[in-house]
């Protein structure tokens, strides 16, 4: 793997030895697994075991499996992964602590030495600021309407995972910036943070050049019904008076609508694949993305910083919203606004 050099400040500083059993479930936790293998953080060995049959997984570690730094193997997608009382690994590591796959996994016995977090966009800021809440918090999905069992184990998970902090033994590795804050009371509780940015992508060759002036990384909110489509569809349309827009998908907007988006002669809706973060790496000074609130917006800040390239998020209109979508989870969704610059 290329040299990369990480700040003195932080635990990539102090590479650590032994083997991690990773268990992923996006493209973003995929990315991440291989930026905490690359920082030090997991060990000289990591086991990464994909979810199997999801597209642009598939695509993604299609894409990995040849620039893996060394010390990572993949295991077949249907290959289940150890539990966290297997023998055989110093580090168990996921990026959705509010699967209840994974939380019930967690409730059993813990023989490795440390449980990891990485990135899974804004739910892992999420997860940091329920860990350090006064009182017990069912770790549940903002959009989910969980059953009395089902809540019962997201607070049985809360417990655990604060046990596990104030044990030494709980991780999280993030790109997003953490209110200082929690990011103190976390400390304090006895857990480890850690942030990065992206140091190993950063080293790989790019492979996709984007001439348009304007990209927009797209919104599901249309979608999962939580916007109206027609005010984002003629906001889509607007950004073409400055020029050709180059639009990336979000893997769960429909067909239907790409298709009625791609008939605009200003518009190119590019195929989902691999995370927007890899794919927008070789933007150029004076082009601008665009977006509805986004965990990506933040990302690339991160990956595009000091290149002259503007990272723009668009507050979404009080009229755009369904009454699907609640006041709490309508702040939810916007709070990756907050975590840019203004």
């Amino acid at each position: 793997m290329p040299h990369v050099e990480y700040r003195a400040d932080s635990a990539v500083a102090r590479p650590r030895f032994g083997h991690a059993e990773v268990w992923v479930e996006s493209p973003l936790q995929l990315l991440s697994a291989i930026e905490a293998h690359g920082a030090g953080l997991l060990g000289t060995s990591s086991r990464i075991h994909p979810r199997g049959g999801t597209t642009t997984l598939d695509a993604t570690l299609s894409t990995l499996i040849a620039q893996a730094p060394a010390g990572v193997e993949f295991a077949p997608s249907t290959q289940v992964p150890p539990a966290p009382g297997s023998a055989g690994a110093r580090r168990w590591v996921t990026g959705d602590a509010y699967s209840g796959r994974v939380q019930r996994a967690l409730l059993g016995h813990i023989a490795v030495q440390e449980i990891v977090v990485i990135d899974d966009g804004l739910a892992t800021l999420g997860l940091i600021r329920a860990l350090v809440a006064s009182e017990p918090t069912a770790l549940v999905r903002p959009r989910s309407n969980p059953n009395p069992a089902r809540r019962a184990l997201g607070v049985a998970s809360w417990y655990r995972l604060r046990a596990l902090a104030r044990a030494g033994r709980l991780l999280v590795f993030t790109a997003l910036p953490v209110d200082p804050e929690v990011a103190r009371r976390f400390r304090d509780l006895g857990g480890h943070l850690e942030s990065h940015r992206f140091e190993w992508l950063n080293t790989q060759p790019v492979a996709e050049r984007i001439a348009e002036p304007t990209v927009v990384v797209g919104s599901a909110m249309a979608a999962d019904g939580l916007i109206h489509p027609d005010p984002y569809f003629r906001w889509l349309h607007s950004l073409t008076l400055d020029g050709p827009v180059a639009y990336f998908p979000h893997r769960r907007e429909s067909p239907e609508f790409l298709e009625l988006l791609a008939a605009h002669q200003k518009i190119a809706v590019r195929e989902h694949t691999i995370p927007i973060e890899m794919r927008l790496r070789a933007l150029r000074r004076g082009q601008v993305v665009r977006a509805l609130p986004s965990t990506a917006l933040p990302s690339l800040r991160l990956l595009l910083g000091g290149s002259g390239v503007r990272i723009i998020g668009k507050q979404v209109p009080g009229a755009w919203w369904k009454p699907a979508a609640t006041e709490e989870l309508r702040s939810h969704l916007s709070s990756s606004l907050e975590l840019l610059p203004t």
